[in-house]
């Protein structure tokens, strides 16, 4: 544990989810290719080869960029494209992206979080307002963390995505706090300090090394385990 600036007067917590509170990167895999399997069943979309999906993606980026705050939405108009770009008529596209999304979001949201976990965030939530402030696609009502937080804010939803300060600003809004009253905890420098940041948030950095970062920003405090907080707090 490291700290580079004091908190004090804290009255809530928000968490980012994902690589936060639980190991995201076997979701997402198994996501996708919960979603590959069901498009290669539909004539056409497997004979373009793999690169077919990255050019939906970037060809629905370049016509909307506001999709980028929004990565549900972005999924799926990037599959109705490719079905419209196959040479199905809208209606077709629609069911076809529908089921597609469908197939990736049953899956991306088959997640069990550690009992420690979970009795980290009711130890918290004697004390503290817990929020969930998160950038993906994960529906909480679906596994083992529905109960966990007073209040969830998920970006395109709610508000722009992070490092945007607009979900951290609704955050105090709805419990009427101060900035500096929200300590926001997550796994990323780019989004989720630099945006805690952004909102005057005070910021618990869980180190994750598997990415490289822009922000050159200091998190007040940064921790190795999430259950480093139980000694913070």
């Amino acid at each position: 544990m490291r700290f580079n600036k004091p908190i004090s007067d804290i009255a809530a917590i928000s968490f980012d989810l994902d690589d936060t509170l639980y190991d995201n990167r076997p979701v997402i895999i198994a996501a996708v290719n919960a979603m590959t399997a069901h498009l290669n069943t539909i004539p056409g979309w497997q004979a373009k080869g793999g690169s077919f999906w990255s050019q939906c993606r970037n060809e629905t980026l370049k016509q909307n960029s506001a999709l980028a705050e929004d990565v549900t939405k972005w999924r799926q108009v990037a599959l109705e494209w490719g079905f419209t770009a196959l040479g199905f008529d809208s209606a077709t596209s629609k069911q076809h992206a529908l089921q597609a999304y469908q197939a990736f979001a049953d899956t991306r949201s088959n997640i069990t979080v550690s009992d420690a976990v979970i009795n980290l965030l009711a130890q918290l939530r004697s004390q503290y307002h817990i929020i969930a402030i998160t950038n993906g696609n994960v529906e909480i009502d679906k596994f083992n963390l529905r109960d966990s937080f007073d209040l969830v804010l998920r970006a395109g939803i709610d508000g722009r995505a992070k490092p945007h300060p607009e979900l951290y600003q609704l955050a105090c809004q709805h419990f009427n706090l101060a900035p500096h009253q929200l300590l926001h905890v997550g796994d990323s420098l780019d989004t989720d300090v630099q945006g805690a940041h952004r909102a005057g948030c005070p910021s618990v950095w869980l180190r994750n090394q598997f990415a490289p970062y822009q922000y050159k920003g200091l998190a007040n405090v940064e921790i190795d385990d999430i259950q480093m907080l139980k000694k913070m707090m």
